[in-house]
């Protein structure tokens, strides 16, 4: 029984595609290679379109069929050409996962601090972007089996002193009503907040005080991986989780439990 479950889930996307945004890099190529290992077809949207390809061409690689394509998810036009490209090349999208984001250190500050260009492009991107690709994406993924949208959000969305963290409380709240508005068409959307996942940029921007303060903080006495965000996408994305909509998954440690 053990070894059927591991066959099915081994291929349980097989016959879909996923659209990923910020896919050439991060979280997104990590979302492309394991969606595609298990038999999905991947679009790999990235504003770095040298990024996408090159992830792609690792996807192809592998033995998997991906395209990369161009995308700034705050741009209308780019976002309909680029799920117009994947609809044309595969037929439809069946996983959405809203992961572009802008969220170096630079966007950890008050939003006093920011200035309105900043500000600016900063919801543009972390918020509008997901409005701007679910629409878009809408009526390529309606009434397809299992159709399901993924949000990005973040662990600083339970704890919002930053420009960063209320963009992506704003994420939470529009996973919400994404979840309601696009029910009827066969649609579910949940997302995923992280913690402090221990990316090569993270270690690279913050100190490492800043680092054993969060650690200290969870209920986990371990580094968060990316491969953990991974399996949370892998669950939500299948039908294993199809009785879950509107919410928002935090893979934190458990800190954000002490917020």
């Amino acid at each position: 029984m053990e070894k059927e479950i591991n066959k099915n889930k081994s291929l349980e996307f097989e016959e879909h595609v996923a659209f990923i945004t910020g896919g050439g890099r991060g979280f997104g190529k990590a979302f492309g290679q394991a969606l595609m290992k298990r038999g999905a077809r991947i679009v790999l949207a990235d504003i770095d379109s040298a990024a996408a390809e090159e992830a792609a061409a690792e996807l192809r690689a592998s033995g998997g069929e991906a395209l990369p394509v161009k995308c700034d998810v705050a741009d209308e036009i780019q976002v309909a050409a680029a799920i117009e490209l994947a609809v044309s090349e595969y037929g439809g999208i069946d996983i959405l996962i809203n992961n572009a984001g802008l969220h170096s250190a630079a966007y950890a500050e008050p939003m006093s601090s920011s200035g309105i260009n900043k500000l600016r492009r900063l919801f543009d991107v972390n918020v509008m972007g997901v409005i701007i690709c679910s629409l878009a994406a809408r009526q390529a993924m309606a009434g397809r089996v299992d159709s399901v949208i993924i949000n990005i959000s973040s662990s600083a969305a339970y704890d919002y002193p930053t420009a960063y963290g209320v963009s992506k409380l704003a994420v939470r709240g529009l996973t919400i009503t994404m979840a309601r508005d696009f029910k009827a068409y066969g649609i579910r959307v949940n997302a995923i907040a992280p913690g402090l996942i221990y990316t090569e940029t993270i270690r690279k921007e913050l100190p490492e005080w800043v680092l054993d303060t969060v650690k200290k903080q969870q209920i986990l006495d371990r580094e968060g991986d990316v491969k953990d965000i991974v399996e949370a996408m892998l669950y939500l994305a299948s039908a294993r989780s199809a009785f879950i909509t509107g919410e928002t998954l935090r893979v934190s440690g458990g800190f954000t439990l002490a917020i």
